[in-house]
């Protein structure tokens, strides 16, 4: 299983050494110390809204003061991503239903599966739903990895309407009693309203079946886009309210620094991060482990 550590790598080498040296620097905070740790996290990519905001704050709270730095700007960027979520799958009202939403790559599918994955490791039986009719090979893709699982899969033919399957999975779940429905939809630009507005049916369509709204709405976030992504969430926000994100391939990014404004700027907590390929690395996001791997200190083997 790939550690935190070891998924933030890219971003660590991208950044380290700029960290190394604020931390090494004088424990006084002085102007120039200040504007290197600002370079420092635009770098990661961090928004620049984000690091005015927290470089004002040690102006105002610590220049010129005796203090730990690596402990100060640790707890800023510790506080900034709020409380861990602790996921569990429910119980009731059954079936629980997830959907998830984002662009085009981001990973939507492989993230489906991998929730469903960590549904059966946990004593639930979930089906995979595969509103994805756009691409000829979308429901077969879920199929594949349905196998994997294992578990259920509805699906519909290309070009057939994802709103409707979306309401056919749910129907599925509710007449075999089963646990979760996951409902992978299909990748589109946020900015093209036909297709958010689709999505907004597909919302619609598990509302008329199960009662009540998606008990989850997730977008999944490609690592890799950095502040790009936040664009991306909030007009999928706007479609389908979120309640969570979940980030992907942030083994592969050298712009982890994005997700400390997935809070600030969408208001929802991150609850799942992809740090590898293998089924078990979709892994509850930890902020504590976050934090400390990009940074480092004690919590680097994590």
């Amino acid at each position: 299983m790939v550690t935190w550590i070891n998924a933030l790598t890219k971003t660590r080498q991208r950044i380290g050494a700029a960290f190394s040296r604020v931390f090494r620097q004088s424990e006084t905070f002085d102007e120039d110390s200040l504007e290197e740790l600002e370079d420092t996290l635009l770098q990661a990519d961090v928004s620049m809204r984000l690091v005015t905001e927290w470089s004002e704050a040690l102006r105002k709270n610590y220049r010129g003061l005796q203090v730990d730095r690596r402990e100060i700007i640790t707890g800023l960027l510790r506080r900034s991503l709020g409380d861990p979520v602790e996921f569990t799958w429910p119980t009731e009202p059954l079936p629980f239903t997830l959907l998830l939403v984002g662009v085009n790559g981001t990973g939507k599918t492989t993230t489906a599966a991998k929730l469903a994955w960590r549904a059966r490791q946990a004593g639930r039986t979930p089906l995979l739903a595969a509103t994805d009719t756009f691409r000829a090979a979308g429901a077969d893709q879920l199929r594949v990895w349905a196998e994997r699982v294992p578990c259920e899969v509805v699906a519909g033919q290309q070009g057939a309407d994802a709103a409707a399957v979306a309401f056919d999975a749910i129907a599925a779940a509710q007449a075999r009693s089963l646990d979760a429905v996951i409902i992978d939809t299909a990748g589109r630009m946020h900015t093209k309203q036909p297709l958010m507005n689709e999505l907004a049916k597909v919302r619609r369509s598990v509302v008329t079946k199960s009662g009540r709204d998606p008990d989850e709405t997730w977008i999944v976030l490609d690592a890799s886009m950095g502040q790009n992504a936040i664009t991306q969430a909030k007009q999928f926000h706007a479609a389908a309210p979120l309640t969570g994100a979940v980030v992907t391939k942030l083994d592969g990014s050298a712009k982890a620094g994005f997700v400390f404004s997935i809070v600030k700027e969408l208001g929802v907590p991150v609850v799942f991060a992809g740090l590898g390929e293998g089924m078990e690395d979709l892994q509850p996001f930890d902020p504590d482990a976050f934090v400390q791997a990009l940074v480092g200190g004690d919590a680097e083997e994590r």
